[in-house]
């Protein structure tokens, strides 16, 4: 049962398809007396999806989204403020729109690890979480799997460099500041740190959801997940 609440509370991000997945694999513990929690679970994740992933991965998900938007690493403000002193600032908004380009991208692709990493929780770590405070389940899975996520997150964000041009933009604009005369010369590792920001962002978004599902009443728009939430409630 407590697993089963805590799976609700963060999991925003995945489809009918993933969700079945984790219902698949969770035999047993889905339905408590009348109360559908298996149907919970989809409901809940589908109103989830509407909500954040399709922002998320909108154009300008991230970047006009300040909560996650992605900005500039410290080596490459240097690089932004070079550009716009020599009148080049549309290169350098391009730049920094390119990054979050790349995120938005890369979200789309991100929903079976998020799966992988909520299936193999165990029941003593549900447990704990459910009995935390308002984010732990956001903690845990940021604690517990981002190396793990990082390792199939990161080949996505690479590709998404190439697949929405922002490979080239970044090329161009070190090779311009590069040329300036006497400046020390960059070679930022764009695609790490992009992958990091954008799996920040992510985190962050399940932690709004998990917040609102587990506070607000007013976030349960059905019976079923009032019902759902009611026995979280009583914890």
């Amino acid at each position: 049962m407590k697993k089963s609440l805590l799976l609700l509370a963060i999991l925003p991000f995945f489809g009918c398809a993933e969700l079945q997945q984790v219902a698949n694999q969770l035999p047993g513990i889905l339905e408590q007396g009348n109360v559908d929690i298996a149907g919970g679970l989809k409901e809940a994740l589908n109103n989830g999806i509407s909500k954040q992933v399709t922002k998320l991965t909108a154009t300008d998900g991230f970047f006009k989204n300040e909560a996650v938007k992605i900005l500039l690493p410290e080596e490459l403000k240097k690089v932004d403020a070079g550009l716009r002193k020599i009148g080049m600032s549309k290169l350098a908004d391009d730049g920094l729109r390119a990054i979050n380009r790349t995120a938005e991208d890369a979200v789309k692709e991100a929903t079976p690890i998020f799966v992988d990493a909520v299936t193999g929780m165990s029941f003593t770590d549900a447990k704990n979480i459910l009995m935390g405070n308002e984010s732990a389940a956001t903690t845990y899975l940021q604690g517990s799997t981002s190396t793990a996520l990082y390792g199939k997150f990161n080949p996505v964000i690479k590709n998404s460099f190439a697949k929405v041009g922002a490979d080239k933009i970044w090329t161009n604009i070190i090779t311009k500041y590069n040329s300036i005369p006497l400046v020390k010369k960059v070679n930022p590792d764009l695609t790490d740190y992009v992958t990091n920001q954008a799996m920040n962002g992510v985190f962050k978004m399940i932690a709004v959801e998990e917040k609102d599902i587990r506070t607000n009443i007013n976030a349960r728009t059905s019976n079923l997940l009032k019902n759902v939430f009611a026995m979280q409630d009583k914890k």
